[in-house]
């Protein structure tokens, strides 16, 4: 099992800069997820800059989410 988000921030660029359970950090781009379906809500960059860490991954109010394991195998890690 892929370690769980353990900290998260995020930018008007729609990058989410992530720890994660084992101490590495990552940063996942949501750029490609605007378009699609409920994702499309993230567009507005002040709901983007909303999320938070629920259950070790990312959420937003309306309950958008994305897997950890994407999140994990996804981001760009050990990024200082």
């Amino acid at each position: 099992m892929n370690p769980r988000v353990k900290q998260v921030s995020s930018s008007d660029d729609y990058k989410l800069y992530l720890v994660f359970t084992n101490g590495e950090r990552g940063i996942y781009d949501c750029s490609d997820l605007l378009d699609f379906g409920v994702f499309s809500e993230l567009k507005n960059t002040h709901y983007f800059n909303q999320v938070k860490v629920i259950d070790g991954t990312v959420s937003w109010p309306h309950e958008q989410d994305i897997c950890p394991d994407t999140l994990y195998m996804d981001s760009l890690r050990n990024i200082s």
